[in-house]
């Protein structure tokens, strides 16, 4: 599939609705009203259905914070680590709306029917937040197995902060976290 600056514009409306009703609640009646089309034009631009065009969220979210807050990880040196860790839990903040958007790791990894793209993706995904929190401990002078332990247990408390959030209706426990961010990992 050729996709266009339409199609482009089509996958936030998209993630929306899977963050909101994970990939099984996602009706197609739902992602329809969302994005304002009808159903055979969501079928002409992802032939694949809803399983495409969920694969298209998870892309564009990966691309999305491989370029914002995983390069920023990435680069950190010994010198300004912790600033820009500082940096990376606003960013983070904000891309969670303060713990009121919910992750599409969760509510996408629900129901196992994205095929083996999809589950390589958010496989890709869940790497790649480690990897770069990992590559941020480390050029804070922490070891790489330390590191990578501590970058998975952040992921961990992220996750679990956001359905914990998304449950009782109480982002503190998120808001918690990213205060604590950078201290988390590199203390």
């Amino acid at each position: 599939m050729v996709r266009t600056a339409q199609d482009d514009q089509l996958v936030p409306e998209l993630a929306t609705v899977f963050r909101a009703h994970g990939y099984d609640g996602a009706s197609l009646a739902l992602i329809s009203e969302a994005v304002g089309l009808q159903k055979s034009s969501l079928y002409h631009r992802f032939p694949g259905g809803k399983a495409q065009m969920a694969r298209a969220v998870l892309s564009a979210m990966l691309e999305q914070l491989r370029e914002s807050l995983f390069a920023d990880l990435h680069t950190a040196d010994a010198g300004n680590v912790r600033e820009r860790l500082d940096a990376v839990a606003t960013g983070v903040g904000e891309f969670y709306d303060q713990g009121r958007r919910w992750c599409v790791l969760e509510t996408m990894s629900l129901g196992g029917r994205l095929g083996p793209e999809g589950d390589r993706l958010l496989a890709e995904l869940a790497a790649a937040w480690i990897a770069a929190l990992a590559a941020a401990a480390q050029a804070a002078g922490v070891e790489p197995r330390e590191a990578r332990r501590r970058a998975r247990d952040v992921l961990v408390e992220l996750e679990g902060s956001l359905v914990l959030a998304r449950v009782s209706d109480d982002p503190s426990a998120f808001r918690e976290l990213i205060a604590e961010f950078p201290e988390r990992l590199c203390r």
